[in-house]
C-alpha cells in the first residue's frame, strides 16, 4: 500500500501518530492504546484510540509486533515522521563545546578526525562515521620501468618513503629513452608537490608548451599521473568509532538484529558507497531500516551529511548509524554541526 502524504491524515490520526512514534522512539518499546491516552490530554477512550491506530495501521504506517502488543512505526512511517513532522531540536551549548573540543586537539588531522567522530558517537549513542579522501602523498621521485612493448611499471616515491606501482598502457612512439625523459622531468619539475597539484602543473605546462618533452614522452606523463590520481580517488577511508554504543539495554532483547549490525559494519566497502552516496546535494540523507538493501536485516538507520569546503568542494561525509528508534530529531542537527565543524578542520 502506498504511505499517504501527512495532510491526507485527519487531525486526530496525526496527534496519535505523532504520540505513537515519539512514544516508541524514547522507549524502544511498542505502544498501546492506554499508554496514548494517558499522554494525549485528547478525550478519547482507548478504545477510540485503537480504532484510529487500526485505521494507520491500514495505511502502512504502524504495525503490531505481536497480536496482544501495541504498535510501533513502520519504516515507512518513520519516513513520514522524519519528513513531516519532527521538530529538530538544536545541539545545547554543551554538546557544541564537546565536539569542537575534540576537533580541535592538537596533533595529526587524522586523529582529529576520529576523535571528532568518537564525540559524536557518545552524544547520539550511536555509532559514529566519517569517509574523507585518502590523504595525497607528497611526491619525489617518479620511474618508469619497461615490462613489454605497450606497457610500463609506473614507480611513484613519495616524500615518507612510500612507494607505489601501476602498470601503465605505453602511448605509440615510446623508446627507452623517452621513458628516462619522462621520468627525469617529472622528478625535477614535480618533486615536493601533492598529485593534484602535479596533475595542474603538467596540464598548465603541457598548455603553454613549456614542458621540455617530446610528445610521446608527454603523454606518458599524463598517462602515469592519471593513473595514480584516478586510483586514489577511489579509496577513501572510513573512520568508524563507537561500535559498542549499538549494543545498548534494549539490544539483549534483539541480539540477532546487533550481531547484524555489527557484521555488517565490518563490511566497510559496502558502508563506504552508502557514506558517498550521500555527496550530491545539500541537504542532510536519512537512510531508514528496509530502504536501503544493506540495513534490510539489521533494521538499523544512517544519518549523514556532506563536509564541504570554503569553496564549496565536498571534501567528505560524516554520520552516524544505530537503531531505527534513535532520537532524529536530536541527531540530525548534530550531525550537521559536526559536518560544519569537520569543514573548518578539513579546509
Amino acid at each position: 500500500m502506498t504511505t499517504p502524504p501527512i495532510s491526507e491524515l485527519t487531525d486526530r490520526a496525526r496527534d496519535v501518530f505523532r504520540m505513537v512514534v515519539e512514544s516508541y522512539l524514547d522507549t524502544g518499546a511498542p505502544v498501546g492504546s492506554r499508554t496514548i491516552s494517558k499522554i494525549s490530554g485528547m478525550n478519547l477512550s482507548p478504545a477510540s484510540i485503537r480504532n484510529v491506530m487500526q485505521d494507520l495501521e491500514e495505511f502502512g504506517l504502524l504495525a503490531a509486533p505481536h497480536t496482544s502488543a501495541g504498535r510501533m512505526p513502520t519504516d515507512s512511517g518513520l519516513r513520514l515522521f522524519v519528513d513531516g513532522m519532527m521538530q529538530a531540536s538544536e545541539p545545547s551549548v554543551e554538546e557544541r563545546a564537546a565536539i569542537e573540543a575534540r576537533a580541535g586537539q592538537v596533533g595529526p588531522v587524522e586523529e582529529a578526525i576520529a576523535n571528532t567522530t568518537a564525540a559524536l558517537s557518545g552524544l547520539s549513542a550511536c555509532a559514529g562515521l566519517v569517509l574523507v579522501p585518502k590523504a595525497e602523498p607528497v611526491l619525489r621521485q617518479f620511474g618508469f620501468v619497461p615490462l613489454s612493448q605497450d606497457r610500463a611499471l609506473a614507480v611513484l616515491v613519495g616524500d615518507d618513503g612510500s612507494v607505489e606501482n601501476r602498470v601503465v598502457h605505453l602511448p605509440g612512439g615510446i623508446d627507452p629513452h623517452s621513458l628516462q625523459q619522462a621520468a627525469n622531468y617529472m622528478s625535477a619539475m614535480l618533486s615536493g608537490l601533492t598529485l593534484s597539484e602535479a596533475r595542474a602543473r603538467i596540464e598548465r605546462d603541457l598548455a603553454q608548451q613549456r614542458a621540455a618533452l617530446d610528445s610521446a614522452s608527454a603523454a606518458l606523463v599524463e598517462r602515469g599521473l592519471a593513473v595514480w590520481s584516478e586510483d586514489g580517488g577511489r579509496r577513501p577511508v572510513l573512520i568508524v568509532r563507537g561500535q559498542a554504543r549499538l549494543v545498548d539495554a534494549t539490544a539483549a532483547e534483539d541480539l540477532d538484529r546487533v550481531r547484524q549490525l555489527l557484521d555488517e559494519l565490518e563490511g566497510k566497502e559496502e558502508i563506504a558507497r552508502l557514506l558517498d552516496s550521500a555527496r550530491e546535494g545539500e541537504a542532510t540523507r536519512i537512510f531508514i531500516g528496509s530502504e536501503n538493501k544493506l540495513f534490510a536485516l539489521s533494521g538499523s538507520s544512517v544519518i549523514a551529511k556532506p563536509v564541504r569546503s570554503l569553496d564549496g568542494r565536498v571534501v567528505g561525509v560524516v554520520g552516524v548509524i544505530g537503531p531505527t528508534r534513535l532520537n532524529y530529531a536530536r541527531v540530525v542537527p548534530m550531525v550537521d554541526f559536526t559536518a560544519a565543524t569537520l569543514a573548518r578542520l578539513l579546509a
